[in-house]
This record gives structure tokens, sequence and C-alpha cells, in this order.
């Protein structure tokens, strides 16, 4: 029998390989898009690759459209573990970076790294409560969290939207004060100083070491088990002594809380304040990442990254071909992401039921 490492690598290797496919089609089908409008795929596809890596800048712009992604990411693949479908990511983003302005507003005259702590944790603290929510619905009264946390999204939608105009407006404008000092996130070209001109900062540290946090929890620990264990089978768990309605509550909890982090990037790390709509549908995008990293804390990583990369390389091709283009580029990732992994998951099927 093959030693650990190697049916570990063997394993990453097969769950990737739908996402690997996908993606190939995908960019595929995208340079038949590209012909379509009268454009040389190569070049336009070349061009992309020079606005997005051929200068610290632009990777840097790359990097500050990946963090939010990574965030959202690893909250829908961390509910999907547990068997749940959070489609409330955009309304715990939105209400973690509220609670992010707040917390830098309220506590401007604290000293600058107790505010900034403060401020993250507000973050975490306001997604995990928006995530409790649907979680304690699904565990105590059987409410299936994609109605929920549809529902939610939009309430803290106009929550927030009410609280910004009439609570902690700033005259003439649609946004709040701006937070502390203190709570403002570091951009990295302080230490890179070729990421000048980029707002990538230190969220970007927060997300990464949230992955690995994700990682270890998922797999090294004991509720991590029985998260993915109720996600496998909730009967089987349930039979087998753990608490299922709790761990449905406290997953979507955690999940709440990572997308809750979105704010860190935006609010504490570029505007320095809240600003209704400041989302863009990153929440939603979670469940792409999710999708194609495989729910793998590696895989939201690389999944975000590509996505980041899409993103900022519409604005580079726009004098090109249509930036919409590049959103329906994504579109084709996402379909071609779910028909691989359909597909991929009967064949895997098929050929252990064959083996038995």
């Amino acid at each position: 029998e093959p030693p650990v490492a190697e049916r570990s690598v063997r394993r990453a290797a097969t769950e990737a390989l739908p996402a690997l496919a996908a993606v190939a089609v995908s960019f595929g089908i995208g340079a038949a898009l590209i012909a379509a409008v009268g454009e040389n795929p190569f070049f336009v596809y070349g061009e992309m690759l020079r606005g997005t890596f051929g200068s610290l800048q632009a990777f840097g712009q790359v990097l500050f459209k990946t963090t939010p992604l990574v965030f959202t990411g690893l909250s829908v693949a961390l509910a999907f573990r547990a068997g749940l479908f959070n489609i409330g990511a955009e309304g715990q983003a939105v209400i973690g970076a509220y609670a992010a302005a707040v917390a830098g507003i309220a506590g401007a005259s604290l000293p600058g790294v107790i505010l900034a702590l403060l401020a993250v944790l507000a973050a975490f603290a306001g997604g995990a409560l928006w995530g409790f929510i649907p979680g304690w619905l699904r565990a105590r009264r059987g409410t299936h969290e994609v109605i929920s946390t549809i529902m939610l999204n939009f309430i803290a939608m106009a929550l927030t939207g009410y609280l910004v105009t009439y609570v902690t407006s700033v005259s003439e404008t649609i946004h709040t004060p701006e937070i502390g000092a203190g709570a403002r996130l570091s951009r990295l070209d302080a230490i890179v100083p070729g990421f000048r001109g980029s707002p990538v900062n230190v969220s970007l540290l927060i997300a990464l070491a949230l992955a690995a946090a994700v990682q270890f929890f998922l797999f090294r620990t004991r509720p991590g088990y029985e998260i993915r264990a109720v996600g496998h089978s909730p009967g089987a768990a349930e039979y087998a002594g753990i608490p299922v309605g709790r761990r449905l509550a406290l997953t979507l909890a955690l999940s709440g809380g990572l997308a809750g982090l979105v704010g860190t990037n935006y609010v504490l790390g570029y505007k320095h304040y809240f600003q209704s709509g400041f989302t863009a549908g990153v929440g939603f995008m979670g469940i792409a990442v999710a999708l194609l990293g495989r729910n793998h804390p590696v895989g939201v990583l690389l999944a975000a990254f590509l996505f980041g990369m899409l993103s900022h390389g519409g604005l580079v091709i726009n004098r090109f071909v249509p930036k919409e283009l590049v959103d329906i580029l994504e579109a084709v990732v996402i379909f071609a992401v779910v028909s691989a992994t359909v597909l991929f998951d009967a064949l895997r099927s098929r050929a252990v039921k064959r083996a038995a």
C-alpha cells in the first residue's frame, strides 16, 4: 500500500482535477468569445497577463481584489463542510464591515494596536452574529438556511443603509465618518515598495492566516471533525453522540464571522470608512470560489486568486474587448466547475461500485 504522503498527494490531485479541467475549458470558451468580437485571443490574454503580473503595482491590485474573496470563500466552504449552503456571506460581510467601522470610530482615542485588534474582532463578531441567526433557526426550528440567509442579506443592506443615512452619517455623503488612525491597517507597500499605488494591505496577511487556521480547525480539532461528520451524514453523527444542532449553529456563526472580516480589507485597510454597497457581490462570488476550491482552504486561496486576477484583468483588457466578456468568462468558469464536479463525482462513484 502506498505511503500516507503519497496517498494524500494522489487524493489532492484527484480533487483538483475537475477544477483544473473546468478552468481550461472556460479559457478555451473565452478565447472563442474574444475571436467572435474580432480580436486575437492570444494578444488579449497576453495583455491580461501583462496587466496583472507585469509589475508589482499591478500584482498588488490583484492581491487586493483577491483578499475579500478569500474571506467569503472560506466562509462558504466551511458551511459546505457541514452540509450547509450559506448564501448570506454578502449580508454577513456588510454587517461585519459596519461593526468594524463603528468600533474604529467609537474607540478613536485608544492606542493603535488595541484599536486595530478591537476593530478586527468587531468585524468578526458582527458577521458571526448575522451567521448565528440562521444557524439557530436551522438548529431549533428546522428553517432552511438558504431561505433565512437570503432574507438576512436584504435586512443587512436595509439596516446598514438606514444607520449610515440617519445615525452615523457625514453631511451630504453616503458613508460613515472615518475610523480612528489606530484602527487603520497598514498597506503592504511599507514592506514591499513595489506595491506602491495599490491598496493591498495587512488584511491579506489576515486572510492567509485564517486559511491556515480553518485548515487546522477542520482537520486537526474535534469540533472540526464533528462538523465534517455532520456534513457527511447528520443521522450517523447524531447516533454517534455529536450534538448536530449545536454544530450547525456553530458552523454558521463561524462562517458569518469569516465573511464579516471582508470589512478589514475595505474599511480598515482601504477607504477607512463604511460605505453602502461596497461589497459589489463579493459574498456571492464566495460561493464560486468555494466550489472551484473544492471547499478546501488551499483550493479557496487559489480560486480566490484566479477570480481576483480576472476581476483586475477585466479592467486591463477593457480597451480591446468589453469588460462584460470577463464577467461572462467568470460565469462560464462557475458553470464548468459545477458540471465537471458532478461528472467526476459520478465517474468516481461508478468506479467505486465496480471495484466493490
